[in-house]
């Protein structure tokens, strides 16, 4: 998507470990203009899986799955909470996961009460690295029985495996910018 490879060269900034931070626009402070033409990319590139839930991991993916929810006909969304709650009920589904980012182990739940067997669920989320997010997603939409639609991601990493690892499980994996760097550390953009 070019208008998001343009914020990311124009506003993005490379750190060591291969970290892109994109807070001033994606995850932190929010450019609701680019999140409504992310959202349509999203409808558009998904539009033949009759997608009827979308589900992402708190915090950086509920902007994206929430704005992205309108253009398929305003459908819920659903967020994967990464601590205990007293709202949450006991029923869950629940999966561990590694953040790349933070360098640590959670424990991601969703209540069993929000998918099940019926749901075609699309799971958004802001980046993908080494794919842990979305693989836990993915578990933990299998273990309601439902179907994972996609996945669908602003800013995916090439030079970390979690691309070619959800690719190579058989899911339709949709990228809005492919991310790597050069020798002289500086950022260029593949397709797929």
């Amino acid at each position: 998507m070019e208008l998001l490879e343009k914020k990311i060269l124009e506003c993005g900034e490379l750190r060591d470990g291969g970290i892109l931070k994109v807070d001033s626009f994606l995850n932190h402070q929010i450019d609701i203009e680019l999140m409504i033409e992310i959202g349509k990319e999203f409808a558009k590139l998904f539009a033949d899986k009759k997608v009827n839930k979308i589900l992402t991991i708190e915090a950086s993916g509920i902007a994206i799955a929430s704005i992205t929810a309108q253009f398929f006909g305003n459908v819920p969304v659903v967020f994967a909470k990464k601590t205990e709650s007293l709202n949450l009920s006991g029923d869950v589904y629940s999966t561990d996961i590694h953040s790349y980012t933070k360098n640590k182990d959670y424990t991601a739940r969703i209540d069993k009460k929000y998918i099940n067997e019926n749901d075609r669920v699309l799971i958004i989320d802001d980046f993908l690295a080494n794919g842990e997010a979305a693989m836990g997603l993915m578990r933990l939409v299998k273990m309601a029985g439902a179907e994972v639609s996609g996945v669908g991601i602003c800013i995916e990493k090439a030079f970390q495996r979690g691309g070619n690892l959800i690719r190579e499980n058989g899911t339709s994996l949709h990228s809005l910018a492919i991310v790597d760097v050069k020798e002289d550390g500086s950022i260029s953009f593949l397709r797929k």
